[in-house]
């Protein structure tokens, strides 16, 4: 406390995100505000979205941002950006000879993807349940750079948010595809507990606005 305050901080804000979160967006909102309000230090804990909105019902975080999905009754939503899911695969794989793929055409391929609880894995499990088909989950990684490494390997294919992805395909020399399923575009949410004071209203009302 004595450090804070020969810092100027007096408040901090716990703010629970999702990888998806983290990768593409956050960072230099946190910086921008951060610069308008140094007496306010953002504590940023990264969490797959369930357990970001099980925190959130808890009292553990402040302000959290997560993937559309979970179930959040009893806080106040609203929305914060927008992503879009796409293949990453080898250069020379047989899918990138279509210009955009169906995840249904990419289900008899190994798969790398996020931890359990994350909300892009819970998407492919669901959409491959729809499909009457089954996941062909080869390995569980913690971040999209581990991903990006076991898919470079030949270990699989995976699907990453396309802000984060780019990168991570070029640096690494990957081929990507477009996916055609509606799904693959997904809303990203930031919330707050609804009896929130002034500081966390304040905060979030920054991350919401475009």
């Amino acid at each position: 406390e004595l450090a804070d305050l020969q810092m100027g901080v007096v408040r901090h804000l716990r703010l629970f995100a999702g990888t998806a979160a983290i990768n593409q967006f956050l960072p230099p909102l946190i910086a921008e505000y951060s610069g308008l309000h140094p007496e306010v230090q953002i504590d940023l804990e990264e969490q797959v979205s369930e357990q970001v909105v099980l925190a959130l019902r808890e009292g553990r975080a402040d302000v959290g941002v997560f993937v559309e999905g979970p179930h959040t009754d009893g806080l106040d939503v609203r929305d914060f950006r927008q992503d879009e899911l796409v293949l990453i695969l080898p250069r020379d794989h047989a899918l990138m000879a279509h210009s955009a793929v169906s995840f249904v055409d990419a289900l008899d391929e190994s798969w790398i993807s996020l931890n359990p609880g994350a909300a892009l894995l819970q998407q492919q499990q669901s959409a491959a349940m729809a499909a009457g088909r089954t996941l062909k989950l080869r390995m569980h990684v913690r971040s999209f750079d581990a991903v990006g490494h076991m898919v470079v390997s030949g270990l699989g294919i995976a699907l990453l948010p396309k802000r984060a992805a780019m990168p991570i395909v070029r640096a690494m020399k990957l081929g990507w595809r477009p996916l055609t399923d509606a799904w693959a575009h997904r809303r990203l949410k930031v919330a707050i507990p609804k009896e929130a004071d002034s500081a966390v209203t304040d905060f979030r009302d920054f991350l919401h606005s475009p």
